[in-house]
């Protein structure tokens, strides 16, 4: 699948990302570069996105994150449709959790 997305200007962004080191870097990163709108917008689709993964309810998920039940049906289609970067990054939570047990 060809990514709508790629492109230089893009592949410096994401390069710039994979240099942080931890979460503090994350913070001074994402505040310099992001408002903070869109930084509580990409929060509240991650927040969504683990619900779904979760099983629970569209109306739980609106009641718990406050996002729209269109955004809430657009991470579903991402889930469902997408190019499965949510999946590669839970898995990826789920097996550190798992290694630090």
């Amino acid at each position: 699948m060809e990514s709508k997305i790629k492109s230089e200007e893009m592949d410096f962004l994401f390069e710039s990302i994979l240099q942080l080191k931890n979460i503090e870097e994350c913070y001074k990163f994402f505040e310099d570069i992001c408002t903070v709108n869109e930084i509580n917008a990409i929060k509240q689709r991650l927040q969504v996105a683990k619900m779904l993964m979760d099983k629970r309810t569209y109306l739980d998920i609106a009641n718990t994150t406050g996002a729209s039940t269109a955004t809430i049906s657009r991470v579903n289609r991402s889930l469902t449709y997408g190019n499965g970067g949510y999946d590669i990054v839970f898995g990826r939570i789920e097996e550190e959790k798992a290694n630090r047990e």
